[in-house]
């Protein structure tokens, strides 16, 4: 496989209009990094205890360090996805970046914390990291704000706080929660979403607690890596069925990086168990395939690969509304990144629709344009 600085962009991407990345990782240096932004207390709690976090980044340990590309590392000894200057060399500037939605990651799977004080303080430092570190630094990035979301109180204050400067796009959760995220406790957060318009974005991965499958905990990290597709699957039928979208009309999701070719098979599967048992939810007025069509967006890696392409177009050609709110992401730097070239070629999609794809559906969720 060649590296990224190896292949260079193919002529078709050569001279287009700049395209949107809507999953770019970014990665806390060290530890040390946060401390700046934390207070003292918070600073000496995690100089103490946070070697020791509940859970890793993964249940399974992966075939390749920090899940990266070989070619991401920086050189210097930092993780892949923290030196902003590699990253513009490496991908941002070699591939005609536009925007750029930056995913942060925690040092040492530090995803969350069950220590409501210090799970909000590492949050807060880490969206004034991004700040000072990222966004302050390329006009072309925007972010994600992470929060404590298993303590909606706080998590609702932090996009508060937070969603004032214009360049941080949505609030930023994992897929693996301690409840199903249609769950009333976790409506203060999408109140706060909802008052600054901004879409709720549900990242593969997560340590909610509970077996990360329905029928109890697997052996091996395929089953881990594809299982993550299920419970976006359990999560949406969550939200449709608590009726959040009913509740907030103007709430809006983003599926990151939890697979595309599910959701018209499951649209269907709602469609018809609502028909039968639509007594019981009578906070449910709509069609669950109506309100996905209006409240719900996906992000294209890891798209399913068939071994022909023209099989996943015609997927979701059978459910329209995917591919109008399909929206590019690579992943970078991890090691199942896609460029947008490769994208395209299992897509097999017409210009226009292309175009939507790579720049104008992220454009219009995330106001880039404006």
């Amino acid at each position: 496989m060649l590296t990224i600085e190896e292949r260079q962009p193919p002529p078709a991407m050569v001279g287009t209009s700049p395209f949107i990345d809507c999953d770019v990782h970014v990665t806390i240096p060290s530890r040390e990094s946060l401390w700046p932004f934390m207070s003292e207390r918070w600073r000496r709690h995690d100089e103490q205890f946070a070697g020791n976090p509940p859970h890793g980044a993964s249940y399974y340990p992966r075939a390749s360090p920090g899940a990266a590309r070989v070619d991401a590392w920086p050189g210097d000894g930092k993780p892949p996805g923290s030196d902003l200057g590699f990253m513009q060399e490496h991908y941002l500037d070699r591939w005609n970046l536009g925007y750029g939605v930056l995913g942060p990651l925690l040092i040492g799977g530090k995803s969350y914390s069950r220590n409501p004080g210090y799970a909000d303080a590492l949050a807060r430092a880490t969206n004034d990291w991004v700040v000072q570190d990222w966004l302050d630094l390329d006009p072309r990035l925007r972010s994600s704000i992470v929060v404590p979301y298993e303590f909606p109180d706080l998590a609702a204050a932090e996009v508060r706080r937070v969603a004032r400067d214009s360049r941080f796009v949505q609030v930023y959760l994992q897929i693996r929660t301690s409840m199903p995220l249609g769950n009333r406790a976790y409506w203060p957060l999408y109140e706060a979403a909802v008052e600054f318009g901004l879409p709720i974005g549900v990242h593969f991965g997560g340590s909610g607690g509970p077996a990360i499958t329905g029928c109890g905990w697997p052996s091996y990290y395929l089953e881990d890596h594809v299982g993550n597709s299920q419970t976006f699957q359990s999560q949406l039928t969550s939200l449709i069925c608590e009726g959040v979208f009913e509740r907030y009309p103007e709430l809006r999701f983003v599926l990151i990086e939890g697979g595309v070719g599910w959701l018209p098979t499951l649209a269907w599967r709602l469609d018809h168990a609502f028909e039968e048992f639509r007594d019981e939810l009578g906070h449910v007025s709509r069609k669950p395939s109506e309100l996905i069509a209006e409240h719900v967006w996906l992000t294209s890696q890891p798209i399913e690969e068939p071994a022909d392409p023209a099989s996943l177009t015609e997927l979701l050609n059978l459910y329209p509304s995917v591919l109008n709110r399909l929206m590019f992401a690579s992943d970078y730097p991890h090691w199942d990144f896609d460029a947008p070239d490769e994208v395209l070629h299992k897509l097999k999609l017409s210009p226009s629709a292309q175009d939507r794809f790579l720049r104008l559906n992220a454009s219009e969720l995330y106001r880039l344009a404006e």
